[in-house]
């Protein structure tokens, strides 16, 4: 049975074009689907070792086996997502006849409203690494500046590597190697901090001359997502955010702001490298609310109360 669900990894990198984080995912996910099937017994004491013998009933069964464990019902949802795309692949590709989790319905997820910050506590944090004349200041101000500017998800920001950049003018390439690919514009504040970091900064972190990744960490090797984590958190301790700043509440401050300075929803569909504009539009939520407040005499109201 691991057979299988190799073979589905194994078509999600190369057919779908799906991220390592996906496909780490699915694996995990499936993982846990493969443990419960190996001690489930059927109410007739039958033992599942194959997937044929896999019915609607067992998965029934395993979604609640899920509940059970108290998982968030967005963690429940993404299983069921994970395993009806894989008897979805199992039934297209002939290994099994019927689809067991074709009528599994996936529990109803609150979207949250994405978090942000406001504009000046994202001054503040971009302005930090400029008080550092050193490699690693040079570097963290380039990729903060990168990172916000564009709205590039974390990975997206790890993964460029120095080929993927063109200062002369002025757009950096997101996403490379997958169908999210797409050409970010640069402004002439993110260009120099780009130009500073890779004339000064990263030739004084590079170890291998052949290393391609743009963003090195202090051994040289290419900036990780928790390296990168980290480097926020001790910017935001530095600068004395109060609010939790997350690279992507980067990514999320910069769709609001951009929201706010009157880009349309499809634009920041296209600069942020959504699929679907029902994604971008919790967006618009986020963006009037942070509008909705204004400040008189030190004292914050609410845009539509009735002081004057």
């Amino acid at each position: 049975m691991q057979e299988e669900v190799q073979r589905f990894l194994l078509s999600l990198g190369l057919e779908e074009d799906s991220s390592d984080n996906t496909v780490a995912a699915y694996r995990n996910d499936l993982s846990q689907l493969l443990t419960f099937l190996m001690h489930y017994t059927a109410p007739d004491g039958t033992r599942v070792t194959e997937w044929k013998q896999v019915t609607a009933a067992v998965i029934q069964d395993y979604v609640f086996h899920l509940r059970d464990r108290d998982y968030a019902s967005s963690t429940v949802a993404r299983k069921v997502a994970a395993v009806k795309s894989f008897f979805e692949f199992m039934r297209s590709h002939g290994i099994i006849m019927e689809d067991p989790a074709a009528l599994l319905e996936s529990p109803k997820v609150k979207k949250h409203t994405p978090h942000t910050i406001a504009h000046e506590d994202v001054e503040r944090l971009l302005a930090a690494p400029k008080l550092q004349a050193t490699p690693q200041g040079w570097r963290d101000s380039a990729l903060l500046e990168t990172l916000y500017a564009t709205g590039m998800r974390v990975t997206e920001l790890v993964n460029l590597n120095v080929d993927d950049l063109d200062l002369a003018p002025g757009y950096i390439v997101c996403g490379a190697a997958s169908k999210r690919r797409r050409v970010a514009q640069l402004d002439d504040t993110v260009r120099e901090a780009l130009q500073l970091y890779t004339e000064r900064g990263r030739p004084a972190l590079v170890v291998r001359p052949q290393e391609q990744a743009l963003f090195l960490n202090h051994r040289g090797q290419r900036l990780t997502r928790q390296g990168l984590w980290l480097i926020i958190k001790r910017y935001v301790k530095e600068v004395g955010i109060r609010d939790q700043v997350t690279p992507h509440t980067l990514r999320h401050s910069f769709a609001a702001h951009l929201l706010n300075t009157g880009a349309g929803l499809r634009e920041v569909q296209r600069r942020l490298g959504h699929a679907s504009l029902s994604t971008t539009q919790v967006y618009k939520q986020v963006a009037e609310e942070s509008i909705s407040e204004i400040t008189i005499d030190g004292k914050t109201v609410d845009r539509d109360s009735d002081e004057d």
